[in-house]
């Protein structure tokens, strides 16, 4: 078993891919309603509603991380595998109904309706997608704090960056191959941590548990075709 320390010191290349993975999906999200709002509103302060939703999440969850990764490994593994195995699921289900209405989107009419003021709507929904991202984090935190926060920084200046260029191109953007791909790495990490606590297993084991996982997740998504 790896030494508790060196989770905080080594960068871990798969802790890194799952916070950048799930970052990159759920603000992209975010983002994307925040285009809406200004689509809609015309009021750059969407934006700024958006992101203080996501920062009042995100900065608890990098302080509480830290005292996290205190508990013993054995018990922060199995919890967290627990939620990345929850989370995983979730992402799956949630790929399906992506892949369906991306299937529709040629023959059904789409309108968005905003039933509370900009600046609410755009608090509430950056704080929704924040939190599940943090689901995440928090499990991968302590398992490798500085990879954990590198994927996420990283993935905070990439959603900045894509939607500026992409701007009101942004919502067409299709996230059902997306979902796919991080709800396999999330499912491959949960396997991984479980099976790690009751044999010792090789890194190696991740890459064709994950395209299997993957595989399968995709064969649930797309009803097998």
């Amino acid at each position: 078993m790896i030494p508790l320390w060196k989770t905080h010191v080594q960068f871990d290349p798969g802790i890194f891919l799952a916070a950048l993975g799930i970052t990159l999906l759920e603000l992209a999200e975010a983002s994307a309603v925040g285009l809406a709002l200004y689509a809609e509103s015309r009021r750059h302060t969407a934006f700024l509603a958006v992101s203080l939703g996501v920062l009042v999440v995100f900065i608890p969850t990098a302080v509480v991380g830290k005292y996290i990764s205190l508990l013993p490994v054995f018990a922060v593994r199995l919890i967290a595998g627990a939620l990345l195995l929850y989370f995983g699921v979730r992402l799956t289900r949630s790929a399906r109904r992506s892949y369906i209405r991306s299937k529709q989107a040629s023959s059904a009419s789409y309108k968005e309706e905003f039933e509370r003021g900009v600046l609410a709507t755009g608090f509430s929904v950056g704080a929704v997608e924040a939190f599940e991202a943090a689901i995440v984090l928090v499990a991968l935190l302590p398992n490798s704090y500085g990879s954990t926060i590198l994927g996420l920084l990283l993935g905070v200046v990439l959603v900045v960056v894509f939607t500026y260029i992409l701007r009101f191109q942004v919502r067409r953007v299709k996230q059902a191959n997306m979902k796919m791909l991080v709800a396999a790495l999330l499912l491959t990490f949960a396997t991984f941590w479980f099976t790690e606590e009751v044999v010792n297993v090789s890194d190696l084991i991740l890459i064709p548990l994950f395209l299997v996982y993957l595989a399968a997740v995709r064969w649930v998504s797309t009803g097998g075709c």
